[in-house]
């Protein structure tokens, strides 16, 4: 009863927290003149990887690699195939084009260098802070890049570029922020306490765990805010929110997790799966994004179906259930390759729509 309750507490505080969070940052960006796809790549999108922080960096200090990783690679996957999902069959979805042409490709890259830095079984102290500075550089970057447009605009417009008139406002909004990052970092640890307590009374290890249990539970801040933003037409911040988070979960989680606790060990099982997977999730995005520049219904289900398609095969490999064999033969041999041929398809669709535009401007 006490985990139920600890349970419905999380979940309550979650939601309040998020409709909280999307409100201030979509005012934040207003009172800014900052585009809403900035605020989702940077103050929601690194706000909502709180917990992801607190509870990697936890581990690893602690000594519990298996779940500081499980974390991080099964929070990206989460985020793409279940979050993107459920937000675009609440609506579909817009994709901005610089998230087709900058954002997801450093989410790739970043994916792929971590897949390199665990050759050697482990990510270092020192591959750790190369990661943390790459988070660094971008973010200096992209705010840099979105206080210049406001400039351009505010000089094209005849207007100075003077902020100080709402800063009152930006006070408030910055309150509403913090109030509601707040009751998301506490509604998740609620959530996640509840989940790893079931699950440690049920045997399961701390891959299992740290890739189910704590990943799904520590991006509950990003289901709710994806959501919340969907529900309220701030699409941009949406999409943006999943995507830096992944950034922020790889190049900042990770990192700071690795140079704190003097490295992170990298399975093999993490290796041939896990990662391999978190980069394949990735690439998906590009296809699906370019399409028409949105997440349709179709293509949300197609993410959800994957993820329970992973879910299973964890489950599947915990219990180490006979049916193993069949299911991977199947999504192999079947599954994957029918997927891969509809989005080249939709992909060359896209390309050729596009071509007459060209050619006529």
């Amino acid at each position: 009863m006490a985990t139920a309750l600890m349970f419905l507490a999380g979940l309550t505080l979650l939601i309040v927290g998020a409709e909280a969070f999307v409100r201030g940052a979509s005012a934040l960006a207003r009172a800014l003149g900052i585009a809403p796809l900035v605020i989702g790549l940077t103050v929601v999108a690194f706000g909502t990887s709180a917990p992801e922080l607190a509870i990697s960096l936890y581990a690893g200090w602690r000594g519990n690699a298996e779940i500081a990783l499980g974390n991080v690679v099964g929070s990206n996957i989460f985020n793409v195939l279940f979050i993107l999902g459920v937000s675009s069959l609440v609506a579909p979805l817009v994709v901005a084009g610089r998230l087709v042409r900058l954002d997801v490709p450093l989410v790739i890259l970043a994916s792929v260098l971590t897949l390199v830095l665990g050759i050697d079984g482990e990510i270092g102290r020192l591959d750790g802070l190369g990661l943390f500075a790459g988070i660094v550089a971008y973010t200096t970057w992209l705010i840099r890049q979105g206080r210049s447009a406001v400039r351009e605009q505010s000089a094209l417009a005849g207007e100075g570029d003077d902020l100080g008139l709402g800063r009152g406002w930006l006070a408030v909004d910055l309150t509403i922020i913090a109030a509601g990052l707040g009751l998301l970092v506490v509604g998740s640890r609620l959530l996640v306490s509840a989940s790893v307590a079931i699950a440690t009374g049920l045997g399961v290890s701390e891959r299992i765990v740290g890739l189910t249990i704590v990943a799904a539970g520590t991006s509950l801040p990003e289901v709710a805010t994806s959501v919340v933003a969907s529900l309220r037409g701030e699409r941009d911040i949406a999409v943006g929110n999943v995507v830096g988070s992944n950034l922020f979960n790889l190049l900042c989680v990770l990192g700071l997790t690795a140079a704190v606790s003097g490295g992170v060990a990298v399975r093999p099982d993490a290796m041939r799966f896990d990662l391999p997977l978190m980069i394949a999730s990735a690439v998906a995005c590009m296809p699906i994004f370019f399409s028409g520049h949105r997440i349709s219904r179709w293509e949300g289900l197609l993410f959800l179906g994957y993820y329970f398609a992973y879910t299973a095969d964890i489950v599947l490999v915990a219990t180490g259930n006979a049916a193993l064999g069949t299911f991977r033969v199947v999504m192999a041999a079947f599954v994957t390759p029918l997927t891969v041929v509809t989005l080249a398809v939709v992909t060359a669709r896209e390309v050729r729509a596009r071509r007459p535009s060209r050619s006529s401007r």
